[in-house]
């Protein structure tokens, strides 16, 4: 073997080990665990760096046990079709051992830097996506988004924890805004890919209900989280700033989902504004965060 192809095979082996932990994701996830932290108080920059590192690897080991219980069906889907395993560039036992390894150097990490509250929640919150989630509700009922939703909303919890060693109520109201965010923001996608979830049988919300239905909840479930956002503020937890940012943030959302309705109602197509309101409530769940943030500080 020439060095050259030695170094591309370690180089294209990092890529595909890197692409297990779900970079994309992971840095939302991070988003919601640190600007807790500075919702909670001023943390010191080795509480944000080891809160960070321990995040990353305990949301990136959660992601990779989850394609390998998806393994069998990864390679139907064609947004999943190309991951490590089912293209045979991983074998699954390596995903699996990988996955547990860096959970393992995560729960550690975060038990002897941070504290041990903090290393149980991020814990708590990969053992609920990997076997609550993926192992039990995914293939089993439309329901699985809005039940899984609450291992997406671990980190908020894990942030606060972070800095101020316990769980109180103004963490459980950032713990419930991710909670209800992610219906509306993964039927988007669902909609959008039902035929993938229905070759691989998996019973996602259109695939059950249908796509009227689907759409109805999605417009009840952003009703829900905007009225959830708006709550802390009549607690004090935040400000007039925080208030804005989460009216004008919802608003935009809100109108996204509606106008996915009306389309629909009128018999036109909604697909470009599904695709939006997908990528948009990424966004809006990263500004808001911010905003938190900003508000305690400003």
């Amino acid at each position: 073997m020439t060095a050259p192809t030695a170094a591309v095979r370690e180089s294209s082996l990092a890529r595909d080990l890197i692409a297990l932990t779900k970079p994309r994701i992971i840095s939302l996830l991070l988003l919601t665990t640190l600007a807790p932290m500075y919702v909670a108080g001023t943390p010191s920059w080795s509480v944000i760096l080891w809160t960070g590192i321990g995040g990353y690897l305990m949301a990136g080991g959660a992601n990779a046990v989850n394609m390998y219980l998806d393994r069998d069906i990864d390679h139907v889907m064609a947004r999943t079709k190309l991951r490590p395993i089912p293209s045979g560039r991983l074998a699954a036992r390596t995903v699996l051992a990988f996955g547990i390894a860096i959970a393992t150097a995560a729960t550690w990490i975060l038990g002897h830097f941070v504290n041990v509250l903090t290393a149980a929640l991020a814990l708590g919150g990969f053992y609920f996506y990997v076997f609550v989630y993926t192992r039990w509700l995914k293939r089993t009922t439309p329901q699985n988004i809005v039940l899984g939703g609450a291992a997406g909303a671990f980190p908020p919890l894990v942030g606060w924890a972070a800095v101020t060693g316990r769980v109180d109520l103004a963490s459980l109201y950032l713990f419930l805004i991710i909670f209800y965010w992610t219906p509306p923001h993964f039927w988007a996608l669902a909609l959008l890919k039902q035929r993938d979830y229905g070759e691989a049988g998996v019973p996602m919300a259109p695939n059950i209900w249908g796509e009227r239905e689907t759409i109805d909840q999605m417009l009840w479930y952003t009703v829900l989280l905007i009225g959830l956002t708006v709550l802390p503020v009549t607690f004090g937890v935040f400000g007039l700033t925080y208030l804005i940012s989460a009216l004008v943030l919802g608003g935009i959302l809100l109108r996204g989902v509606w106008r996915i309705r009306a389309l629909d109602a009128q018999g036109e197509s909604w697909i470009p504004v599904a695709w939006r309101v997908y990528k948009y409530s990424l966004l809006y769940l990263a500004l808001l965060f911010v905003a938190m943030a900003v508000d305690r500080h400003v």
